[in-house]
């Protein structure tokens, strides 16, 4: 496939460095941004994903990682997620293998190492994508947009962005779905790395090939599907060179008879049809797994897919993908969680933040007209394949085929970006065109958005380095987000700072009244202070709200423990049991009740069910040899030390 440098390229103010040379820059710069995050800590979700998850653990036959979620629950169970993710899980496991244990940095620096490789590929991928698909004689991938491609992967090296997927460990589902989607797409295009002149020639291998990545990179992440949507337009737009405005016109106006066999020839429907027999299989397969069907997510999660009125449910969707592109365009207002109330519901047409609304499909059919319209075959290809790479890896994030557990997340928009550097590096470097005698000039401007963009990403990772930092820094970002109050409360709790810790608890209760989490943790510390008659109330209400919060029930045992309350105790443990069935700090809580109660025999139960469910729980064992001791019972006290 004969091709052109592009025109524009060679006026960019940038030095044009060989293959290598350009992806060892890229690489470095991707280094150089978030190194400052390879000692961090477990943060947010790492808790539950890495911490908690004992298909981690050397001790878990590997087999569970295959029937259970991300986060380590059993897919075939109401309460999982359903994030089928195993060879994420597999690689956390590797790294707590080689580690020896949770140590944080064994699982921070594969991610940086991740995101390094990911942006030097992109130098190869928007090659392509820019420059179009040519093979030297030695069967090399031809650059012919070395200078736009490499601006582009830059900005995508260090695009803020990424931070989320890079410095937060449970990131590296979206950097290694993101890794095996670009090895799907470069394998893809192998495919037509042809010795012949004949446009029919293409290797059905490679297309299998590029499939088996499809599949490695969805069971990553389930947004590496997507891959096979650009692999798709790319065929079209690219390898069919088919012009979507001239095939349209001729469509609706009748001129000229279509030409399909032209389009036949390539073997154009036979790759779509084993790219689409191929995705059918696995999202077939994905849905077999998922067992119990999609998850259930709550209206805190994701308050507009819980709107009743179709249009404000639409109107309300479309802000939050305004919000999602301003976030490519301006990555300053980051936050780790964006629910609970962080981005309020527009509730009428007549809300100011309707302007964005406008503001971002002006933009978009001002692209895709420039796209599909242009005459400029160089200007339509690049436009065109950007704005498939923006929008397609989104699709699944954007509440249209399914509902989703999110406002706003910043890890998905990981592959979508580089949509979105591309389209950047085309401005630019059409720019530099236009103005070809101050392209120097508009060498600052290019520096200076990159030099941003590095320190930006150098504060943020910094940011996620510890959870305390975290999520103090959100507080200015999302005021309104109540989980960003609970959190940055709980961390001061677990920390000691329990005088402060009440302050957000309780703002995170004042902005959103109906949070049992936040209840139960300002329940706990206002027992701990003695102040039992607010804790009731607060645990009272907490499972009034939700009846199954095991926790909260026997939280609230202890605390009607305490006020000689000792029915309404005694039933709020046995509420706890129901609702969680293995609960050994609630049977050694039970068993203190019955102690105060001099109901021997019922406590000394109690403890042995806590210690049958955790055998070292010291606590249990304790209070059994000091009960056996105080009732005469020689020959018990004598097994139960033995057994301690």
């Amino acid at each position: 496939m004969a091709l052109s440098e592009v025109y524009w390229d060679r006026h960019i103010p940038l030095p044009k460095l060989a293959p290598v040379q350009a992806k060892v820059t890229v690489a470095l710069v991707a280094l150089l941004c978030f190194i400052n995050s390879y000692d961090g800590e477990f943060v947010f979700d790492d808790s539950e994903a890495i911490v908690n998850n004992k298909d981690l653990r050397p001790s878990t036959p590997l087999n569970n990682i295959w029937s259970n979620d991300f986060w380590g629950s059993n897919l075939s169970s109401n309460s999982s997620h359903k994030s089928y993710r195993p060879l994420t899980v597999l690689t956390f496991r590797l790294s707590y293998l080689l580690a020896g244990g949770l140590h944080p940095v064994s699982f921070h620096v594969p991610n940086i190492i991740l995101h390094a490789v990911i942006s030097a590929l992109m130098v190869d991928l928007f090659a392509i994508l820019i420059g179009g698909l040519a093979y030297d004689t030695n069967a090399w991938l031809m650059n012919n947009a070395p200078k736009t491609s490499l601006l582009a992967a830059l900005f995508f090296a260090a695009h803020p962005i990424h931070t989320e997927s890079v410095a937060g460990i449970v990131g590296r589902a979206d950097l290694l779905c993101a890794l095996f989607f670009q090895l799907s797409f470069l394998t893809y295009c192998k495919a037509f790395n042809r010795g012949s002149d004949r446009d029919d020639r293409f290797s059905v291998q490679w297309v299998m090939v590029s499939l088996l990545l499809c599949a490695a990179a969805m069971l990553c992440k389930e947004q590496g599907i997507t891959v096979l949507g650009v692999n798709a337009a790319f065929d079209v737009l690219l390898i069919c060179n088919v012009n979507v405005y001239e095939l349209s016109q001729r469509l609706l106006l009748r001129k000229n008879s279509l030409d399909v066999s032209e389009i036949l020839r390539t073997g154009l429907l036979t790759r779509l049809a084993l790219m689409g027999l191929g995705g059918l299989s696995m999202l077939y397969a994905r849905w077999r797994i998922m067992g119990t069907g999609p998850p259930a997510f709550t209206e805190v999660d994701n308050p507009a897919s819980f709107e009743e009125n179709l249009f404000l449910r639409i109107v309300n969707y479309n802000y939050y993908y305004s919000l999602n592109a301003w976030l490519l365009l301006c990555p300053w207002w980051l936050c780790f969680d964006w629910s609970m109330g962080c981005v309020p519901l527009i509730k009428s047409a007549t809300d100011w933040r309707m302007v964005w609304l406008l503001l971002l499909w002006c933009v978009l059919i001002g692209l895709i007209s420039q796209a599909l319209c242009s005459q400029d075959s160089q200007r339509r290809r690049t436009l065109t394949l950007g704005l498939v790479l923006l929008v397609v890896p989104f699709l699944p994030a954007c509440n249209i085929f399914f509902r989703v557990g999110f406002v706003i997340a910043e890890r998905v928009l990981y592959l979508s970006s580089a949509g979105y550097c591309l389209l950047l590096a085309y401005s630019l470097g059409h720019c530099c065109y236009r103005w070809s005698k101050h392209k120097k000039l508009l060498f600052v401007p290019m520096f200076a958005l990159l030099c941003v963009y590095v320190a930006r990403c150098a504060l943020r990772s910094h940011q996620w380095r510890s959870e305390q930092s975290l999520f103090t820094s959100a507080l200015s970002v999302c005021p309104l987000n109540a989980k960003v109050h609970y959190n940055v409360g709980k961390n001061l709790a677990d920390r000691g700072n329990a005088t402060t810790a009440i302050k957000y608890y309780r703002e995170a209760v004042r902005l959103h009244p109906t949070y049992v989490h936040a209840m139960n943790n300002l329940g706990n510390i206002l027992k701990e202070r003695n102040e039992l008659i607010e804790a009731e109330q607060l645990l009272s209400k907490a499972v009034s709200i939700q009846p199954d919060f095991a926790a909260a029930w026997m939280n609230l045992g202890i605390v009607q423990n305490s006020l000689q309350k000792f029915e309404e105790a005694e039933q709020s443990y046995w509420n706890a049991i129901r609702f969680r069935k293995k609960y050994p700090d609630c049977y050694y809580n039970l068993g203190r009740l019955y102690a105060d109660q001099n109901r021997h025999v019922d406590a000394l139960n109690a403890w042995r069910n806590a210690t049958v469910l955790k055998p070292d729980h010291s606590l249990a064992w304790n209070n059994m040899v000091i009960l056996l001791d105080n009732t005469g019972v020689n020959k018990k006290i004598k097994h139960t030390n033995k057994d301690t």
